[in-house]
């Protein structure tokens, strides 16, 4: 497959797109934020010109705000949060729905353990963007289902990526190592890309081992 990456960095596109050309593959980078609304059409409208198709979508923009409880929350940190996890994926999926019509495709949505369970941990921003999320990717499958358009919601616990250095406490590298790595996601959300057309893994929770909502809970009985 031919790989068109986006974000707002640059740089780090860049770093991405040449493993990919180092291991033998295709790798494209189409820079912009897409909390922007215009960003996702002027990508998609790219891919169509230039790659003629898009067979996958793997919408893994999204971000938290350190000040996140009821008591530190700002409207600003509100729009944000909503703005990176949940307006852009809808840009993404609007965008991308008229080129999958054509042939089918595959949706996967990097959602998160907090589309799942309400923690104060997540905050409740983040916690309500990720359930908003879930809700969205199981809603195409329900229309677009017809059209051989699949869409998997992935909810995965902590892992080690730098989303973390946001938390207002900080994780050490310890707690970091025992999380769940960029590698397993990403191997998680291939094997989900490369299943036969007629499979649609429509949700996946997927944690750490040593998880540490358990073990605190644990350690509290």
């Amino acid at each position: 497959a031919a790989v068109v990456l986006t974000g707002r960095r640059a740089a780090k596109l860049d770093e991405v797109a040449a493993a990919i050309t180092a291991a033998g593959g295709a790798a494209h980078v189409q820079t912009g934020d897409l909390m922007q609304a215009a960003t996702a059409p002027r990508v998609a409208a790219w891919i169509e010109r230039t790659l003629g198709r898009l067979d996958v979508l793997v919408n893994n923009a999204g971000l938290n705000v350190p000040k996140r409880r009821w008591a530190d929350l700002s409207a600003e940190g509100v729009d944000e949060v909503v703005g990176a996890n949940v307006s852009a994926a809808f840009y993404c999926v609007i965008a991308a729905l008229p080129l999958m019509r054509r042939q089918g495709g595959t949706m996967i949505h990097t959602a998160s353990w907090a589309g799942r369970f309400v923690s104060p941990l997540s905050g409740p921003a983040y916690s309500a963007a990720k359930h908003a999320a879930v809700a969205m990717s199981h809603s195409i499958n329900m229309e677009e289902c017809t059209n051989a358009i699949r869409s998997t919601a992935l909810c995965p616990g902590e892992v080690a990526t730098e989303i973390l250095d946001k938390r207002p406490i900080p994780v050490s590298a310890e707690d970091r190592a025992k999380m769940l790595q960029a590698e397993d996601c990403g191997d998680l959300i291939r094997y989900i890309a490369c299943l036969p057309p007629h499979v649609c893994i429509n949700e996946v929770l997927i944690s750490p081992t040593w998880n540490r909502a358990y073990v605190g809970s644990v350690n509290r009985l």
